[in-house]
């Protein structure tokens, strides 16, 4: 294929976004089985999972019901220890300087929520140590609106589960800018603006980083696949990282990453915005541009995993020296024809598409 070749055939889908909640789970991508996606010949039965629902756009304005205002680091460090369920944490504009840790677990119908705007700046004070929010075992809980910088890692969460995160804009980081990990299952990760990651070590800088490589399990999920299942990262924008945008580890399954942008301009430490090593993920309408040699990766790292990944309605500009889509290896994973690359040195993929 040449280097400017595009598959035509585009589908256009019609995409609702639900009414607003508090905390949403993903719709539509509870699993038959863990590791499971579906096949080319499911797909027109049982079509893949779609976009989650997220809440609208809101800044400090849809902190609702605020049970609690605070207006410096002393009084969020002390609102995140007596945080209990239903309770909404409002962020003033100011500079908060420290690593934020929330222990306390919301519920499905009375999370918790901390939120603020822009100018309400969440400061770890060093890019190469510490994190600047971490959601340790914290369930149910939103993370809207602020900004996050100054941290080795910027979100962490460990074992979160029915989370969101929100609208943030993250940046200034020395690894990876939002991390779920630890058995984090069925969160959001949407609409948040990530960038100038890799500080300390480029081949961490990932903007969104699911789950935990095979290297770490023993010391991270006792010697487990790492099962951060159900996540959803969509509506995000990826500049200045040194790693991928989103890089999806072995032992995951399950989830979406739809509607993000990314520029691979600043990429060192990996060749592609977006690299898939679990089962059964859904990569939706994305649009990338700039890479140092892929698009699109899909890679199996260990035995069983890297597979049932069906990427759809993906635009790649990707200026560089490889495919839109390369699946290493191919397995059961599907690229629809209606994906689409340009710029691609070595074509649009490096298999045969099928149909939607």
């Amino acid at each position: 294929m040449s280097k400017s070749q595009v598959i035509h055939g585009l589908v256009l889908v019609s995409l609702s976004i639900g009414t607003f909640a508090l905390v949403l789970n993903v719709t539509g991508c509870t699993p038959q089985n863990a590791t499971s996606a579906p096949s080319s010949s499911t797909l027109s039965a049982t079509p893949a999972p779609r976009l989650a629902e997220v809440p609208p756009a809101r800044g400090v304005v849809g902190c609702p019901r605020a049970t609690v205002n605070v207006s410096s680091a002393d009084e969020l460090s002390l609102a995140l220890i007596d945080a209990a369920p239903d309770d909404v944490i409002a962020l003033a504009a100011g500079n908060y300087q420290g690593n934020f840790v929330a222990t306390t677990s919301g519920t499905i119908d009375a999370p918790i929520t901390l939120c603020g705007e822009i100018d309400s700046v969440l400061d770890g004070g060093d890019p190469m140590d510490g994190y600047v929010v971490h959601l340790d075992g914290a369930k149910y809980w939103n993370l809207w609106g602020s900004s996050v910088t100054n941290g080795q890692k910027g979100v962490m969460a460990d074992g979160t589960v029915g989370s969101t995160i929100r609208g943030l804009t993250v940046s200034t980081i020395g690894d990876e800018a939002i991390h779920l990990r630890r058995f984090s299952t069925d969160n959001i990760v949407a609409d948040n603006t990530v960038f100038d990651t890799g500080l300390r070590k480029p081949k961490f800088g990932e903007g969104v980083y699911i789950g935990t490589a095979e290297s770490n399990w023993c010391d991270i999920s006792e010697c487990q696949p790492d099962r951060s299942d159900r996540n959803t990262v969509t509506g995000n924008s990826f500049s200045q990282t040194t790693s991928e945008g989103v890089d999806v580890k072995e032992g995951t399954s399950n989830g979406i990453v739809s509607n993000n942008t990314f520029d691979g301009s600043a990429l060192r430490e990996a060749d592609s915005w977006v690299d898939i090593k679990g089962n059964g993920w859904v990569i939706e309408s994305n649009v990338g541009t700039n890479s140092l040699q892929d698009g699109f990766q899909t890679h199996e790292i260990q035995d069983g995993w890297g597979t049932d990944i069906v990427f759809r309605d993906n635009v790649a500009t990707v200026n560089g020296p490889g495919f839109g889509y390369s699946l290493t290896p191919e397995l059961d994973n599907i690229v629809e024809c209606n994906n689409t690359a340009t710029n691609a040195d070595e074509g649009v993929m490096n298999v045969i598409c099928q149909m939607p």
